[in-house]
This record gives structure tokens, C-alpha cells and sequence, in this order.
């Protein structure tokens, strides 16, 4: 029987701007299992990037529920969500959002330190995921020597490195020139087939979605369709 990593039970997220309520999320019902890799496309404003926070925990419903791991997000307390996050979560942001004053292995090594393990040990699991995303000639390199691609590797690398049971995905590609969009890919696609890590992405993007699995489509805040690639 497969696992759900993520449920989502008529979940909706409303936000007010001014005098106008706005409606992000209306009673969606989504289940994502264990392995899956599972892309969220749609419009701007369609409410994916909405859910991919909210499945981090960076943001709360206001109404119905969201289970992850086994937990509602919403109910935890700040101290508890943030060791909850790194111990089963990954996120990838488009903006790569590495720190420019620190080198690649820093970088990755930053959601170790949250953790009890060593100095020597987060420098060698850093150096592990460095390594895996093909970035172990580049330890010492700060982002301004990287190119685009090599940043989100270095992103990549971050997110893996506490080994998450899911990696968030929010528009990976987005920045990125077509070799280097299709090589962040095949490396989502790697960590999805031979590491089994369940992966849901955000993308606007038909080719970047053709990586995953089971594609979900939005619009107004609502699903409109899945489709298995």
C-alpha cells in the first residue's frame, strides 16, 4: 500500500488585500505519496506556489487541513516547525537564495548546523552532496564565481544534505537557461528514481514538467486536471 506523504483535505487559503478577500486555495484535495514526483502548473496566481508553502509550513490554511509526514504543519509551534522542517524537508527556491559571503560548502553545509553533528561530519556530508550534484570541484567557489545552473545545484545540494524525505521545488528552472534548466532536471529526476525522494515542483513550464511523474494543474485556486506524463 503506497504511503501519503502529503495530504490535503478541502483545503483553502484565503488573503486580504486592502477591502478585497482574496481566495488562493479553494477546497482542494490532493494526496501525494511516497516517491511520487508530482508537478504543480499553472497560471500566476493559481495558488501552487501557496501550497508548496503551506506544505513547508511558511504558511497556514483558513480552512481544512494539511497533513505532511504525518503532521499538520499549522499546529506546531515556531521551534518545533523549523526542527520538524529540517529533518523532512528540502525546499529549492528559484532565486537559489544562497548567502554570497559564504563558498558553495558553507552554503550547503548551513542546515547541518541545527543539527548535533560535528564540524567534520557536516563538512563531510556537505562535501557528499556536493559531490552528488556534480559540484566537488567547487567547494570553495562563493556565487559570484558560479554560473546560474552551478548555483541551483549548490541550492540543490543545500536541500538534500539532512537526506529530507521531500524536496520542494518552487519554479527550479525559472532563472536558468535551457542547458542549464534541463540539467537541474535530470538531477530531480535522479534523486526521484534512484534515491527515491518524493518530489513536488512548481513550474509554469510544459518541458520542465515533463520530469515528473503526475502533473496537477491549477487555475483560480482549484484543481483542473491531473494527468500522469
Amino acid at each position: 500500500m503506497s504511503e501519503a506523504i502529503v495530504q490535503a483535505i478541502d483545503l483553502t487559503k484565503e488573503f486580504q488585500r486592502g477591502q478585497t478577500k482574496v481566495t488562493a486555495l479553494q477546497s482542494v484535495n490532493l494526496t501525494v505519496n511516497r516517491g511520487e514526483f508530482v508537478a504543480l502548473m499553472g497560471p500566476s496566481g493559481s495558488g501552487k506556489s501557496t501550497l508548496l508553502h503551506m506544505t513547508a509550513g511558511m504558511d497556514q490554511p483558513t480552512q481544512g487541513r494539511l497533513i505532511v509526514m504525518g503532521e499538520e504543519p499549522a499546529n506546531m509551534g515556531e521551534r518545533d516547525l523549523a526542527r520538524w522542517r529540517n529533518n523532512h524537508l528540502g525546499f529549492v527556491f528559484q532565486a537559489f537564495n544562497l548567502l554570497p559571503v559564504l563558498t558553495a560548502l558553507e552554503n550547503v553545509e548551513l542546515p547541518l548546523k541545527l543539527t548535533e553533528l560535528s564540524r567534520a561530519r557536516r563538512r563531510e556530508n556537505a562535501t557528499t552532496a556536493l559531490k552528488l550534484v556534480g559540484l566537488d570541484d567547487r567547494l570553495d567557489h562563493f556565487p559570484r564565481q558560479l554560473s546560474g545552473g552551478q548555483e541551483q545545484r549548490v541550492a540543490i545540494a543545500r536541500a538534500i544534505v539532512t537526506d529530507p524525505d521531500v524536496i520542494l521545488a518552487d519554479e527550479p528552472t525559472g532563472n536558468l537557461d535551457a542547458a542549464s534548466a534541463r540539467e537541474v532536471l535530470q538531477l530531480l529526476r535522479r534523486l526521484n528514481r534512484e534515491f527515491g525522494k518524493t518530489i513536488i515542483m512548481v513550474t509554469h513550464d510544459p518541458h520542465s514538467a515533463e520530469a515528473a511523474s503526475r502533473v496537477i494543474h491549477l487555475d483560480k485556486g482549484r484543481f483542473v486536471e491531473a494527468a500522469k506524463v
